[in-house]
């Protein structure tokens, strides 16, 4: 029995359930950029940045996590452990010149310098996340819908699990989070290097999609867990008063519900050793349906613009890039993440505007992120059902969540019924995170997963972009202009430091003119749909059914 300990351990290590599990574990660390808000007055207060200042600091921050094509092309070329190497490296440094400025180990860096250790740091799990997200949808091709829901709701949860854990490992001096988020996702990285890659030779299990419910409920244990202790926190629980036992307790059960998924992990890596070492079972490999279909195609003009592969089969990055069907997601996501982040970065002022107190509207920011979170991982399983069952297209899915969006959009443009401020942030919040997981699944199922790392981090440059427009260009100018109505007359509107607006009629038009970008979205995503009907009756995965 002794003898067989270490081989089985050493199984369950390089076995692809283990690699899916320290793929979850990058993922929790990978939103750390979520926790700016909890730390951004330490930075003004210590090396006395202005507002103007601040801003800049934020926009780049911002620009760092969503800017990733590059991260895709880099991936693409590298080994996966080298990339993780990579991430965990650009993590630290920048979040720990970040932490050596606050703490005046260095010389007050310039507005830009810190804006490049931010931007360099927010960056980081491009590598990491990619890695982490690319390697386990090749190892669960057929399960990918549920793999994407699983993995960015994480991310979702990340801010949350980091703030509990930095307040039971140090306390609460911000500048310690900083350093906390230098060195935990680095060292996760690092410990799980030549962990994740991938393992093809590994078959479909007959009862994954189990496996994967199971983890998907410790996770919603998790999140559950994480939404009383910041309730609690807001309204009972002062954090910087409470007793270190009490905060504490709450790390250890955070701590151990992270570790919870290692019980199927190990039952599931036991099948697959009784498989292969009792029953003698020869190892499996994936069987495509046609071996032409995936071989290396010519990269010429002629295969780009007029050679195409079918959908479903492995598209070249440009023949991706310049194809219908990109044009079509790439609209979806501007019409869809466009209003949605707007809202998200705009939570505070119209709490301001509603007239609510602070504490509540610390409450819904944090809990906006839950809701992302449940709409992450709903979605990639709901979808993933749909799909399998009814042969219901994602596109159609993303029609409905659009409409869904935009009914919360409305709810902001005209919040006349008391309650809309909490509704809104729950349905825009889902709806978001929904669209997160149904958007990359949609990506890997149309233009295959040789270049994926490219795709899914393509997609994402257009966030800055829309968050420019919509966010900078027309929601803060549209709302200035309504604050300035009520300016007493003869005092200089540029003379003011702030411009507030007080009432229901703040954000009226600005919210408007969302919802309507949403509700052109959902009618993009509904004509997508009827354009990709062909392809979503068939067999999707037929590439990857694997012999037996």
């Amino acid at each position: 029995m002794g003898g067989q300990c270490f081989p089985f351990v050493a199984h369950v290590i390089r076995g692809k359930w283990f690699a899916f599990y320290a793929a979850m574990m990058v993922m929790i660390g990978s939103g750390t950029s979520y926790v700016f808000n909890l730390y951004n007055q330490t930075i003004q207060d210590n090396l006395g940045y202005d507002e103007v200042g601040m801003s800049t600091i934020d926009y780049y921050k911002v620009v760092g996590t969503w800017l990733a094509v590059f991260n895709g092309l880099i991936v693409e070329l590298i080994p996966a452990w080298f990339g993780l190497f990579l991430g965990a490296t650009m993590n630290f440094g920048g979040y720990f010149m970040a932490w050596l400025a606050v703490t005046r180990w260095i010389s007050r860096p310039k507005v830009w310098q810190m804006c490049l250790y931010l931007a360099v740091a927010t960056n980081s799990p491009n590598f990491s996340g990619t890695i982490a997200m690319v390697n386990s949808i090749n190892n669960f091709p057929m399960n990918r819908g549920v793999i994407i829901g699983l993995l960015k709701s994480l991310v979702g949860l990340s801010g949350a699990t980091m703030s509990q854990l930095y307040h039971g490992i140090y306390g609460n001096d911000a500048k310690d989070l900083i350093l906390l988020c230098a060195w935990l996702p680095a060292s996760v990285s690092i410990i799980f290097m030549f962990t994740i890659r991938n393992i093809a030779k590994i078959g479909r299990q007959p009862h994954e999609l189990k496996a994967f419910l199971n983890i998907f409920y410790l996770t919603i244990l998790l999140a559950l867990f994480l939404m009383v202790v910041i309730l609690l926190e807001k309204y009972m629980i002062d954090m910087t008063q409470a007793a270190t036992h009490t905060k504490c307790a709450i790390t250890m059960t955070v701590t151990t519900l992270l570790l919870l998924p290692l019980i199927f992990v190990v039952k599931e890596e036991a099948a697959i050793w009784k498989r292969v070492t009792v029953e003698k079972l020869p190892q499996v490999s994936i069987l495509p349906a046609d071996s032409s279909s995936i071989q290396p195609k010519e990269n010429s003009f002629a295969n780009i613009l007029i050679n195409k592969p079918e959908r479903g089969e492995d598209h070249t990055i440009l023949q991706a890039i310049l194809s219908v069907d990109m044009l079509y997601i790439l609209l979806v996501t501007l019409c869809g993440y466009g209003p949605a982040l707007t809202f998200i970065e705009q939570l505070r002022p119209i709490g301001v505007a509603l007239e609510y107190h602070e504490r509540l509207i610390q409450s819904i920011i944090t809990l906006t992120t839950i809701w992302n979170y449940y709409g992450r991982v709903y979605s990639g399983f709901v979808s993933e059902l749909l799909l399998t069952k009814w042969k219901l297209s994602r596109s159609i899915m993303m029609s409905v969540i659009l409409l869904l969006e935009c009914s919360g959009l409305i709810l902001v443009a005209f919040p006349k019924i008391p309650g809309t401020y909490y509704v809104a942030s729950v349905i825009i919040g889902f709806s978001f995170g929904s669209q997160v997981s149904i958007n990359l699944s949609m990506t890997s199922e149309l233009f295959g997963l040789k270049h994926y790392a490219t795709f899914l981090n393509f997609i994402q440059t257009l966030v800055p972009l829309s968050l420019y427009l919509m966010n900078t260009k027309l929601t803060k100018v549209l709302y200035a202009r309504e604050a300035t109505k009520y300016i007493p007359p003869g005092i200089d509107p540029s003379t003011l430091k702030d411009l507030t607006c007080t009432g229901q009629h703040c954000f009226m038009v600005p919210f408007s003119i969302l919802a309507a970008i949403a509700f052109i979205g959902a009618l993009v995503s509904l004509r997508f749909a009827r354009k990709t009907r062909e392809f979503y009756q068939g067999d999707i995965y037929k590439r990857f059914r694997f012999a037996t």
